[in-house]
Parts: structure tokens; C-alpha cells; sequence
């Protein structure tokens, strides 16, 4: 067992021009932290207005978890897949041994966008299987009693909570959670002791445990808690992220997540050589080239914390 914590996970501003023409806030992995549960990547791309254009890249090994917030994005992939998201939906696609894709904003000019991409990393079980995409326009909502105030909402978007499951599909024990706190309110997050987690200030104000959140910061808690105490003056709208603790040692590079270098390194020379492992995207002239490896052999990111 981990242990309760809470500590303060700072994001880092990456920006991200070209593709996508806007900044980033990457808040994990962590240096001392490379997961929560099976969630190994969290960024947060806006609020922007923006034209985003990510042209087909590849990805293993992992899923990615699109939640939008503002404004509309394209999802095509070498499945075949062309789908459009919007608030409220969720996008979910699950490399395993490979899949390529790519991500538009709606329309030929800026428009208003703002979303969270995560990654859940897979398990040894899954990470070789067959690439899916799947599209949830509608998800579980919870209602949380306030202890003062209105009571607050949840949305399920990934695994389980307070006893209601999301329907996309999932490798692991875990848990993604919108949840929106009405101003003057104080109400009790129900949560797995035996998994660890961690809040997100997305908008609004927020204490978590006695501790005032700033926006975009994310705070982890550890695990052996079974529930958090949240209160907000003005309102909030917090991401819960978590899990059973993920216990294999990941290796992430750029889009892959794998176990070793070498896995790395084939996947790196299989997309620079076109081959069949990540399909075409449909609709595209053009795709992003795979950076240079660093001159060191890739290994593993520990948990220090």
C-alpha cells in the first residue's frame, strides 16, 4: 500500500506549435510520478482559440481519452474510424500492438477548444491485442448529497464510481470522474481505499482535504482512503483520476508506451518505414515523422513518490 498523501503535482507548460499551434499543460506523468493507477498522461490543450490540426501519429500499448470541454474535434483513425466529439461524449480508442490517427478541430478556421487527453497504459494481458475505437455519446451520471449547499454531479467516463460503471472498455481497476461542485457547497467523495487517486482543478475554486487547489494543478492522495471531503465557494468543475496501482515498470517515448527500449526503438523504425503495423489514415497527405531517440538507452520512469 501506498499510504494517504497529498501532494501537489505542478503541470509544465509544453508548447506545442505547428500541429497544433497552442500551449499545453502536461501535468503526468511526473518526474516522481509516471502513474496513477493505469492513468500515465494527463494534458489539458486550451482554453484556446485555435485551428488544430494533428496530423496521423502513432501510438502502442496504451489508450487514449479524449474529454472535451469547449469545442468540437474530428477523430479519424487507420481503423476507418471518422467521428466528431463534442462535450459531454467520449472518445476511445485502444492502440495494443498499433494504430494510427488523427485529430481536427471542427471547421477551416480558429474556433474556441478545450479538452483533457489522457492515457491509460494497458496491461500485459492487452497491450499486443487488436486496435478498437469506440465513441460513448452518452455516459452514467452520479449525484453526490452535499453535506452543506446543492448537491453535486458526476460523470462516469471511465470504469467505476460510487458504484456506477462507464460503458467504455477498460484493461484495469480504475476510475475517471467529471465531477461539478455548485458554489456554497461541501460534499463527500466516495472512493476505493485500495486504489490510489488524484483530483484535477479544472474551473472554478476548490478544497480537497483541507487543502486549496489552484487551477490545472492536480493532487494526488495516495491510496487507503474511502472517501475526500471537496467544498468550493464560487463552484468547480474537478477531474478525478485513479486506480489499482499499476505495477509493471513502463517505458514512454514520444506516442508508445512499452516495457523496454528495443520495443521502442521497432516501433519508432516500423512507423518511419510506413509499414502495415500502423495502417494509413484516410483524408491525409501528410503524417508527423517520429523524433530522433535520445542518444541514452530508454529505461523505465520509477515512482519516487
Amino acid at each position: 500500500m501506498i499510504g494517504q498523501r497529498r501532494i501537489v503535482l505542478e503541470p509544465r507548460e509544453v508548447p506545442l506549435g505547428g500541429v497544433r499551434g497552442m500551449n499545453v499543460l502536461r501535468a503526468l506523468p511526473h518526474r516522481n510520478l509516471p502513474t496513477i493507477g493505469a492513468w500515465c498522461f494527463l494534458d489539458r490543450f486550451g482554453p484556446a482559440e485555435t485551428k488544430m490540426r494533428v496530423e496521423p501519429h502513432p501510438h502502442i500499448g496504451l489508450q487514449t481519452v479524449t474529454w472535451p470541454l469547449v469545442g468540437e474535434i474530428r477523430h479519424r483513425d487507420s481503423l476507418g474510424s471518422d467521428a466528431d466529439l463534442r462535450r459531454g461524449q467520449l472518445n476511445l480508442m485502444t492502440a495494443g500492438n498499433g494504430i494510427s490517427h488523427s485529430e481536427y478541430s471542427i471547421g477551416d478556421g480558429p474556433i474556441p477548444l478545450d479538452a483533457l487527453q489522457l492515457w491509460v497504459v494497458l496491461p500485459e494481458s492487452t497491450r499486443h491485442g487488436a486496435a478498437e475505437f469506440e465513441q460513448h455519446t452518452e455516459l452514467p451520471g452520479v449525484t453526490l448529497t452535499a453535506y452543506e449547499g446543492a448537491d453535486a454531479a458526476a460523470t462516469v467516463v471511465l470504469g467505476e464510481f460510487a458504484g456506477v460503471s462507464s460503458p467504455a472498455t477498460v484493461h484495469t481497476p480504475i476510475v475517471g470522474a467529471e465531477i461539478v461542485l455548485a458554489p456554497g457547497s461541501r460534499v463527500r467523495l466516495p472512493l476505493q481505499p485500495e486504489w490510489e487517486h488524484a483530483l484535477m482543478l479544472v474551473e472554478g475554486d476548490a478544497v480537497v482535504s483541507e487543502h486549496p487547489m489552484e487551477r490545472n494543478e492536480l493532487l494526488y492522495l495516495g491510496d487507503s482512503r474511502d472517501h475526500v471531503e471537496v467544498s468550493s465557494t464560487e463552484g468547480a468543475l474537478l477531474f478525478l483520476l485513479g486506480g489499482e496501482p499499476f505495477e509493471d515498470e513502463i517505458v514512454m517515448w514520444w506516442n508508445f508506451a512499452g516495457r523496454e527500449h528495443d520495443e521502442i526503438v521497432a516501433a519508432r523504425e516500423e512507423w518511419e518505414a510506413a509499414s502495415a503495423r500502423f495502417g494509413t489514415v484516410d483524408g491525409h497527405d501528410v503524417r508527423i515523422p517520429a523524433p530522433p531517440l535520445p542518444d541514452v538507452r530508454l529505461m523505465p520512469r520509477g515512482r519516487k513518490i
